[in-house]
């Protein structure tokens, strides 16, 4: 699917689908899923028929269809940088030398 080629609430619509289809294949109602979720069923129905909601909400609806994985999908953990890489490098311990040791007893 291009999304960059959607608007902003085709995205919405199709995600409503979506949700809406993962609610049907594990035979719940929108009023079970509120229920499960502690959310209104206006909310769950706004979802699926493409309206905004807010994004705790959307949280909540996916995690009570079992759908949390697919948000590491969403936005990924970004790398680390070749920078920070290289400033966590500079920062990793080192061996101890016998002189520093011998030197930090006898004071």
């Amino acid at each position: 699917m291009d999304w960059y080629g959607m608007s902003d609430p085709a995205i919405i619509i199709e995600l409503g689908k979506r949700l809406k289809e993962y609610r049907l294949r594990k035979n719940y109602t929108q009023k079970e899923i509120a229920d499960k979720s502690g959310v209104s069923s206006l909310s769950v129905h706004k979802i699926e028929s493409g309206r905004s909601v807010s994004f705790s909400i959307l949280i909540t609806v996916m995690r009570t269809l079992r759908l949390l994985d697919n948000i590491e999908t969403l936005i990924p953990e970004p790398p680390i940088s070749p920078v920070e890489l290289m400033k966590l490098k500079g920062k990793s311990k080192q061996r101890v030398s016998k002189n520093k040791v011998d030197t930090k007893k006898r004071q």
